[in-house]
């Protein structure tokens, strides 16, 4: 494949980097003396503009291919990843327009997309190292977001444990990246599986004459460390202890990209890890019958973050550390769908990480309203919204309901198929329906926080002033947008799952 081919390939991606390189040069040579506020809207159009640009190369030109063996794979499904990624980006830099915490806005801007080139690169490829490459693209890119608001020490140690563990869970992914090349002599998924499933499953006879798959020791090693390393990108129990502060401390629209983009983006790839580049990996014996060896090590890992994060989410009294705990909540749902073979399965799952990054950026829209300068997100700070803001309240009613999963909202749905695809998928009704039921159970009991939050917007009084929340008209029509579109997903989902099922069936995984 020659070197053209390969830049047609990757023009989205390079179109995104030569943006972040012009915003920063804009902003550093012509805006210095302009209004930070005029800057943030100029900085804002030209990031915006590269976006659009990068969506519409995809929509008009669909290139399509494999470079590299798996290093850079273009087809439908990674162009519908990558296009909502691209679309939660904007919506991220949307967000900062109202958002005064910090002077540096080309450099913010230019981080932010070096950040989504890293998310695409990670949704395009199959092939470890390019994925690892990928990672550290948007980790490092991340860190740097979160610590942007330097005169907020809540934000910079949110920063600082964010770098630490992920510093840590790099390690672990690399090492276990590294033992997965040992083992199969190749950094391609595929190849992995397939020699993986031919060398490190030794089969061995008792005396009676039964024969019990055993998975090598160095394959369990690296599965092991490699499911550490993305149990910390998708924050799930018990990796998930950067995620509260750094929702928390991190500036809105990086909190916002944090909780939509990099879960996406996160999510699809751990998927492919799991159910290509470790498809060879089974096991005998009660639990592992028939079943992929990691099956089980999932399972526990979803249980344990339904678990905390719901009932954690119970204690918070801070809007943003709730939305944390949900977050870690919702990478247990998502995590059955990882657990489950089949494009059905798989569907699911891009079409629940799709509709809960709508939901989370439009809650944090809210919140960013809320806080304003006053940098305050208590439960107590929405008191007596809905008088002061109505439009604002419905919108961030819609957004909550549908993480809890109430029709006819997309997140309802958004449930519905991925616990049928669980349970569809199971190789028996008894395999996975107790992590189904414990997910409904879980999901019930997050209503009762959410509603916590609704109560507050709706019914209690403010203790403080009530004047009207000065929220201006673009913010309030994005809002009104997501909360349009979770509502159309969740009463006709057909919308985005039609052309997740066409793209999955000719996708090359």
């Amino acid at each position: 494949m020659s070197y053209p081919h390969l830049l047609g390939l990757a023009a989205p991606e390079t179109i995104l980097a030569l943006t972040a390189l012009a915003v920063l040069a804009v902003d550093l040579a012509v805006l210095q003396d302009l209004d930070l506020r005029l800057r943030r809207l100029i900085g804002a159009m030209f990031a915006g503009a590269g976006c659009l640009a990068a969506v519409a190369w995809m929509l008009a030109l669909p290139e399509a291919g494999d470079w590299g063996h798996g290093m850079l794979i273009v087809d439908p499904l990674t162009r519908l990843v990558k296009g909502g990624l691209v679309a939660l980006a904007v919506l991220a830099i949307l967000l900062s327009i109202e958002s005064d915490f910090t002077p540096h806005v080309g450099e913010y801007y230019a981080v932010l997309l070096l950040a989504a080139v890293g998310m695409m690169f990670l949704a395009s490829s199959a092939d470890i190292l390019m994925i690892f490459l990928s990672l550290e693209l948007t980790s490092l890119s991340l860190y740097i977001l979160t610590a942007f608001n330097k005169r907020n020490r809540v934000a910079t140690e949110a920063a600082l444990k964010y770098f630490l563990f992920g510093g840590v869970a790099a390690a672990f992914t690399l090492f276990g990246l590294s033992l997965l090349y040992g083992v199969a002599g190749s950094t391609n998924l595929e190849d992995i599986a397939r020699v993986a499933g031919a060398r490190a499953i030794q089969v061995v006879t008792s005396e009676n004459g039964v024969a019990t798959r055993i998975l090598d020791p160095l394959l369990i090693a690296a599965i092991v460390m490699t499911v550490i390393g993305f149990g910390f990108k998708v924050a799930v129990v018990p990796f998930h202890l950067w995620a509260p502060d750094t929702y928390q401390g991190a500036p809105i629209p990086t909190a916002a990209f944090i909780a939509s983009g990099s879960k996406l983006a996160s999510f699809f790839v751990f998927s492919k890890v799991m159910l290509v580049g470790f498809a060879g990996a089974e096991g005998s014996g009660a639990w592992l019958s028939l079943r992929p060896g990691w099956v089980a090590v999932l399972a526990v890992l979803a249980a344990a973050s339904m678990v905390w994060g719901n009932l954690a989410a119970i204690r918070q009294r801070s809007v943003r550390r709730l939305l944390a705990y949900s977050a870690i909540a919702h990478s247990g749902y998502m995590l059955l769908a990882v657990m489950t073979r089949g494009p059905e399965a798989l569907a699911s799952l891009l079409y629940y990480a799709f509709t809960y990054a709508l939901t989370a950026v439009g809650a944090f829209g809210v919140v960013a309203a809320v806080q304003g300068p006053a940098a305050e997100e208590g439960l107590s700070d929405f008191a007596g919204l809905a008088r002061r803001a109505p439009v604002m309240s419905l919108c961030l009613m819609v957004f909550l309901l549908s993480l809890a999963g109430i029709p006819p909202l997309a997140g309802f749905f958004g449930k519905f198929f991925l616990f049928t695809a669980v349970l569809r998928g199971s190789h028996g009704l008894s395999d996975n329906l107790w992590l189904v039921i414990l997910a409904i159970a879980m999901s019930t009991v997050s209503l009762y926080y959410y509603l916590q939050v609704l109560k507050q917007v709706f019914v209690r009084e403010p203790s403080g002033p009530t004047d009207a929340v000065e929220v201006s008209v673009a913010a309030q029509a994005v809002l009104v947008v997501l909360a349009v579109a979770v509502v159309a997903l969740g009463c006709a989902p057909g919308l985005l799952l039609r052309p997740l099922l066409n793209a999955l069936a000719a996708a090359s995984w």
